[in-house]
Formats: structure tokens, sequence, C-alpha cells
């Protein structure tokens, strides 16, 4: 136990989400609790994990997840490993919920140079109807940006994809590649624009001016006589600017989503309620959202891309091959995570606000006003 390591998670403590300040101890070593001195409250070590409050093994409960990642089908862990399959289930949207606030906080959070990004849905199958998933994923580095999910293939499901995408993007050139739906275009126009201020003493609404440099184009696909005809349409910008963005995204080649595509094979492949043809149909639109942050954070923090590697010389004639994961091509972590750490990672809680009423504040918080809020 490291209480260096540990933050408080009381939201009403003045040194919430602060670590290495000091105000967290041990409490029992046997109970693995930690106690904070500033508020008095006592917390486990699993406070904020996929493991708090449950009442199994850690390991037993990382197999499950491991298993459901790779694409066992829950009947087959519920047979092999005596569990009741509302167990496993709840495992699994638990985990979702823990990679769903750890993508956001680090992911979500995060600006990047994308340079390109590319976008698409699939449709899942369940046993009350359909249920459409979008995906977005950085090209460059091969980063899952994140996804949706809706019941229909609708203007919301564009709207949520394209939002997250203009959360991590930076203000540089990048370009946009999409499939033939309409909804895509109208999305990321209205995604990648900012507001005009207005002048000093003028009311009504702002108006608002598109990023210049955002190039969307659209790859179409015609299966017309046995026959697949491809049209690569250029929907906002130049050609010169879609040759310049490509040659640095992908080293060249033409208009294509074919990046996308593959991660789309890859979660078909690893998820078994995404299977085309599959029997094993999901039945709930939350398990569905679950396996999708899982499968993603997964993809992104813990697995080797083959594609990623570089060079790393060792003599003038020697070399061997760096892996990498999408998150370490992006920058955003130093190492290739494992599910443990995955499945642990506590999120900061945002720092404490004092309130404020009238009148001046008490010396008592002025004091943790001082010490905690700069």
């Amino acid at each position: 136990m490291n209480p260096q390591e540990q933050f408080c998670p009381n939201l009403d403590c003045p040194a919430r989400g602060q670590i290495g300040k000091g105000n967290i101890g041990i409490h029992s070593q046997k109970d693995q609790r930690y106690i904070c001195y500033e508020c008095q409250r006592t917390f486990t070590s699993s406070k904020g994990t996929l493991f708090y409050h449950l009442h199994h093994e850690p390991q037993l409960v990382l197999m499950v997840v491991a298993l459901l990642v790779y694409g066992c089908p829950v009947q087959a862990i519920v047979q092999a490993l005596h569990l009741d399959e509302r167990t496993v289930r709840s495992w699994w949207q638990r985990a979702g919920r823990q990679c769903e606030t750890l993508h956001g906080h680090l992911v979500g959070n995060s600006q990047l140079d994308l340079q390109q990004v590319q976008a698409d849905e699939i449709k899942v199958k369940t046993q009350r109807g359909s249920i459409w998933m979008a995906f977005a994923m950085m090209v460059p580095t091969r980063l899952w940006l994140g996804g949706a999910v809706s019941p229909n293939r609708d203007e919301d499901l564009a709207r949520g994809l394209a939002d997250q995408v203009r959360r991590i993007a930076l203000c540089r050139p990048l370009l946009l590649a999409v499939d033939g739906w309409w909804a895509y275009l109208g999305a990321f126009r209205r995604a990648f624009r900012s507001p005009l201020p207005l002048p000093p003493g003028v009311g009504g609404r702002s108006s608002f001016f598109s990023w210049p440099e955002v190039i969307i184009v659209q790859v179409i696909k015609r299966h017309t006589q046995q026959v697949w005809e491809i049209e690569r349409r250029v929907v906002q910008g130049c050609v010169k600017q879609v040759a310049a963005l490509l040659a640095c995204s992908q080293g060249g080649g033409v208009i294509n989503t074919a990046y996308i595509e593959r991660l789309n094979a890859t979660f078909r492949q690893r998820l078994d309620s995404l299977t085309r043809h599959t029997r094993t149909l999901a039945r709930l639109p939350e398990t569905l959202t679950a396996g999708m942050w899982v499968l993603g954070c997964v993809y992104n923090f813990c697995d080797f891309h083959h594609s990623l590697r570089v060079k790393l010389w060792v003599g003038e004639r020697c070399y061997h091959w760096v892996p990498r994961t999408p998150a370490l091509a992006a920058g955003l972590t130093d190492h290739r995570w494992t599910l443990a750490e995955l499945m642990c990672f506590k999120v900061p809680l945002p720092r404490w606000k004092p309130r404020l009423g009238r009148g001046r504040p008490n010396n008592q918080l002025k004091r943790r006003m001082d010490r905690w809020c700069l």
C-alpha cells in the first residue's frame, strides 16, 4: 500500500482528487483501507475501480473480462467457470463503465493533431431489433477516438460521433473520410465550427464560421451486376489539400476508408454479438455499449499494432523492431498497459471549489482555499 499514489474520493473533501499532498494515510493493512486526514473519511484501495464492492477474486473477474474481450460467448464462460449469467453480464457492464470513464479522461480530454480521421458505422442484430454503432479512428496512430450507439441510423448517431472527434481535434489541417451516408456531412460541418464574438453591447445569437482547413471526402460504393463501383468525392476542400493530407497521414495513396473498415472487422471478430449471422444475439443495448468501450480501450492501450512498430538501431547494421500500441503512438502513455492496469485505473476527481456565500469567508475556509485551491 502506497498512500502517495492515492487521492481522496470524497466529493465534499477539499483535498479530493489530489495526489501526493500528504493527506492520505494507511488506516488498515488487513482491510486495505486508507484514511484522509483532511476529511477523516476512510476508503478502500479498490474505490473507483472495477473491483469495488465485488465479492469474487479479482483474478477471476479479469479472466472473465479477457475471455469476453476476445470473443468467448457468455454461455461458455458460465459453463466452464460455474458462474451465473447475470453475474457475468454485471461484470461486463461494470467494465464498460470503467473503460468509458478512462477513455473520456485520457483520450477525450487530450488535444491531438489528428491529420486524418475515418468514420463508419455497423449494424448489429439483437433480440429486440437492430442497433447501429458508429466508430471514428485516427489514421496515423490507429487510435480509436470513440463511438456512439443508437437504435436508429439518424442524425443523432452521426452528431454524437462528430462531437467526440471535435473535442479531441486541434485546429489543424484535418481530412475527414466517411462513406456515402448523408448525415455525416451535416454532423461534421456543424461540429467543426466556432462562434464569432459579438461586439460590446450587441445582443442576439452569435454567427459561426467553419474551420478553414477541414477537408471532407466521401467513398461511395455501389454494387451493380456483380461488380463493385467505387466513387470518391471531395465534398469540402480541394484536391491539392487532400493529396497533402494523404501523404502526411498514410504515406500517399487514394481516398479510402480501409482503416476504419479493418477496425470494424476487429470489433466483429472480438465481440461475438457483432459477428455476421451469429446465433448469440445481444439482449440489451447496455451490453453492446459496454463491449464497445471495453474493446476500444483494450485496442488502444493493451494491444500492439503491427503497422505501428518502429526500427531501433543498436549498431550500424543491427536493429530490432519496437512494437507500439495506438496510445503509445499518439503519446498518451509511455508503456503497454495490462488488463489489470486498465481496470484498476482511477480517474482523478475535479478539484474542490468552495461555496462562497455573502460576506467574507472565515479563517478556516481561507486556510482550506489557500492550501487546496492553488
